[in-house]
């Protein structure tokens, strides 16, 4: 009984809390922790030739993972030492700051509800969720980048940090929102971090690998959606990216829509792969769809972990 209440009690309480509170700006937050940890150790390693940048920051990444986790078990083990619900409080607490998927279905419906108030609102909103160029997108572009973002960070933002919960508990959970944050920060394509930040963009791959296609079979699941599953098998691949393709994949089948193609960075023209083959407009309510499945994703997603960390422990 005690592993099991250890193991649900924080996740569900955890996940409770995201339902209630979301990401609210006047919460500190450990994600802005992480990054200024990231940011002071880039300031002073990222120097030098390749092979040096690349050592030192597959050293920074590494050492930041590690800490994480020290940090969140031996703050966890050490509340539970004072008292047993002290330990399931820090455990949920945890819990609550690592899941975003209140925080992601918001950002999405206020896109959509900026671009009914003109296309210029729209893009200024989703510039906030994305890194394209969003000042001469249509409306039909807005709301397909609002929905290929939902989906992948459905991925990122709900289903990976719960398979980490499931492998190792919150402080798991957490070393798993240290590996995304560098990944964000420094696992770019450009001069100033293609060696600095490679390993924490083959770090960030790796732990995403299973969850991104977990997300892509539990959309499908949830929506019972065969084409999404023909899509999953036919565009999953079809990304730069080993394992964003996958859940994309998922919701455009579901939706019967076209993600990807060209999109502007920075004011560069990039081809991306199409994934589907139907360029409709998504229309102005779809959003409550893409909600819906997300909400089902991620319940799905908390008993799967919550089992799972049971049966472990």
């Amino acid at each position: 009984m005690d592993a099991l209440v250890s193991a649900v009690v924080p996740l569900a309480a955890g996940y409770l809390l995201d339902l209630l509170l979301g990401d609210p700006a006047w919460l500190p937050h450990p994600i802005v922790g992480f990054g200024r940890a990231i940011a002071a150790g880039e300031r002073t390693l990222n120097r030098g030739g390749s092979a040096w940048r690349f050592t030192a920051g597959a050293v920074l990444a590494a050492g930041l993972i590690v800490a994480t986790y020290a940090a969140a078990r031996a703050l966890e083990a050490a509340a539970a030492r004072w008292h047993p619900a002290a330990g399931l409080a820090v455990a949920t607490v945890g819990v609550f700051y690592a899941l975003a998927n209140r925080t992601l279905i918001a950002e999405g419906r206020a896109v959509f509800a900026a671009l009914e108030r003109g296309v210029d609102a729209g893009r200024r909103q989703l510039a906030r969720i994305v890194g394209r160029d969003t000042a001469r997108l249509s409306p039909a572009e807005i709301r397909v980048a609002v929905c290929e973002t939902m989906a992948e960070n459905l991925s990122d933002g709900v289903v990976a940090p719960l398979c980490w919960y499931a492998v190792g508990g919150m402080p798991a959970m957490l070393a798993y929102k240290m590996v995304n944050t560098l990944d964000s920060m420094i696992g770019h394509h450009d001069s100033r971090y293609e060696w600095f930040g490679k390993a924490a963009a083959r770090i960030d791959d790796v732990a995403n690998f299973g969850p991104a296609r977990l997300t892509a079979l539990l959309l499908v699941a949830v929506a019972r959606s065969g084409r999404g599953w023909h899509f999953v098998r036919r565009f999953g691949r079809a990304h730069e990216s080993p394992n964003s393709g996958y859940p994309e994949a998922a919701l455009a089948g579901i939706l019967d829509v076209r993600f990807g193609g060209p999109h502007t960075y920075d004011g560069e023209r990039i081809e991306h792969p199409w994934i589907g083959e139907n360029p409709r407009d998504l229309g102005a309510g779809e959003i409550g769809c893409v909600a819906r499945l997300n909400h089902a994703v991620c319940l799905v997603a908390v008993a799967l972990a919550g089992g799972a960390r049971a049966w472990a422990g």
